[in-house]
């Protein structure tokens, strides 16, 4: 540790190996050991002594609707990495649609990136975007370093960035296995939602029937047949519905590279809490009953589901408006998922290493990132939040860091603070105060 610059020490440290009192080193922006608690601390490096705190790695959140250029009212760069930093999140990967130009061609790419440049308080890396008749564009994407391809196989909502059918999921799909890549999916069938009732209005009953989880559970159907066909792999965004799960745990059971996320949205709120008109709480796949949800956790806890992500997805509050037909479908989740999924998980049984096995070290795993972020282990980077899990708080929007600060959270009773968040080895947030931005712009390839 004689080269450390900095030791951070905690009672509770969570390390791959669990959950321990430690000291830990860092130089040049990386975790150089992982020490005994009581290790001593060279002469001129910084000191921090958390107590009891607990330091965790930076969560790492795969599925972020950043909306920057183009619809920067609903959100930014600025803002998001900011309520990302306030809630323990340190790298964050921007989904390619609802920013103008959509980032489909690595002309998009390259002006997001400019956009991001200045403005980022925590890492940002980009997915890619697969699109009817963009195959040509899906390599040099890759070689520019997206760290995979979102397609939707029904109508994203916005018409910049239109659906696969089947037969244009299967070449985009063969293209993306051809050279290695990853197709993230919003998998939900565009027959089954055709069919559904569509009734309009402020009850929130009737959103559901428009949303059913047969829409659900036939397109990751068709989705995991073209996987298994091309050996490629796929991952299923924001799963909601339950029923698909024994189809997921076969397919994994078979070998088919298939990885699966949920969100806090799922996992914290029921169908049978949501208000008539309250479209804070409209996402599609849409919040489902409580006794979907327990099944979800179940999944969770064997390893069916993989990951816990935000698909934090604002807009301005105009557009959620009292009607669930015709509002905007999105929940803000950055800055409060991690409080929400552990407010829920410790009640439900689960530790804090559950939750960071959830939203750090696998979703670092699934973007190709997991010899950098995810764990406190030597070579990793030195990022960190550090967090109170007993201590309580009440959701008040006022103090959210998002642009439009709408929220489905709002007067819950949440369990942890994030105290302070940390991006190789800078306190970049404490106690509601944030740095300049020190957040660098990640690539597949670097």
């Amino acid at each position: 540790m004689s080269d450390a610059e900095l030791v951070l020490r905690s009672t509770r440290v969570i390390t791959p190996e669990g959950t321990r009192a430690a000291s830990v080193a860092v130089a040049a922006g990386k975790i150089t050991a992982v020490l005994p608690y009581d290790a001593e601390v060279p002469s001129g490096a910084r000191f921090e002594d958390f107590g009891d705190d607990v330091l965790l790695p930076g969560l790492v959140d795969t599925h972020v609707h950043v909306n920057d250029p183009g619809r920067t009212e609903w959100e930014g760069f600025w803002t998001a990495t900011r309520a990302a930093a306030a809630g323990g999140i340190t790298t964050l990967i921007d989904m390619p649609l609802n920013s103008l130009p959509p980032t489909t061609t690595v002309a998009g790419l390259r002006t997001k990136q400019e956009v991001a440049r200045s403005r980022a308080h925590v890492d940002v890396g980009f997915w890619g975007g697969a699109l009817p008749g963009n195959v040509e564009d899906l390599r040099p994407l890759y070689d520019a370093g997206v760290f995979g391809f979102k397609a939707f196989l029904s109508p994203s909502g916005v018409k910049e960035f239109p659906e696969l059918d089947q037969e244009q999921l299967a070449r985009s799909l063969a293209e993306i296995a051809g050279f290695g890549g990853l197709l993230i999916v919003h998998a939900e069938d565009p027959h089954h939602l055709a069919a559904a009732p569509q009734k309009g209005g402020p009850d929130y009953a009737d959103f559901l029937a428009s949303r059913p989880r047969d829409a659900e559970d036939t397109a990751v159907e068709s989705l995991v047949a073209q996987a298994r066909r091309l050996d490629a792999r796929v991952h299923v965004l924001h799963l909601s519905s339950s029923d698909a799960l024994p189809l997921i745990a076969a397919a994994k059971a078979d070998g088919v590279r298939l990885t699966v996320e949920t969100c806090p949205h799922y996992l914290t709120l029921t169908a049978e809490e949501v208000p008539d008109g309250a479209s804070e709480f409209k996402c599609c796949p849409p919040i489902r009953e409580a006794a979907n949800q327990d099944l979800l956790w179940r999944a969770l806890a064997d390893g069916t589901i993989d990951c816990v992500v935000t698909d934090h997805s604002p807009s301005t509050a105009d557009l959620k408006t009292d009607d669930f037909a015709t509002a905007w479908g999105g929940i803000s989740g950055l800055q409060l998922s991690l409080s929400a999924v552990w407010t829920e998980a410790r009640r439900r049984g689960h530790g804090l290493e559950d939750v960071v096995r959830w939203m750090s070290s696998r979703t670092a795993h699934l973007i190709g990132l997991d010899d950098r972020k995810g764990a406190v282990e030597a070579g990793r980077d030195a990022d960190f939040a550090v967090f109170a899990p007993d201590e309580t708080f009440t959701v008040d929007p006022a103090a959210l860091q998002h642009r439009n600060r709408v929220t489905a959270y709002a007067g819950r009773t949440l369990s942890g603070v994030v105290k302070s968040t940390w991006l190789r080895g800078e306190r970049v947030f404490a106690d509601g105060e944030f740095t300049d931005p020190k957040g660098r712009l990640l690539t597949r390839t670097t």
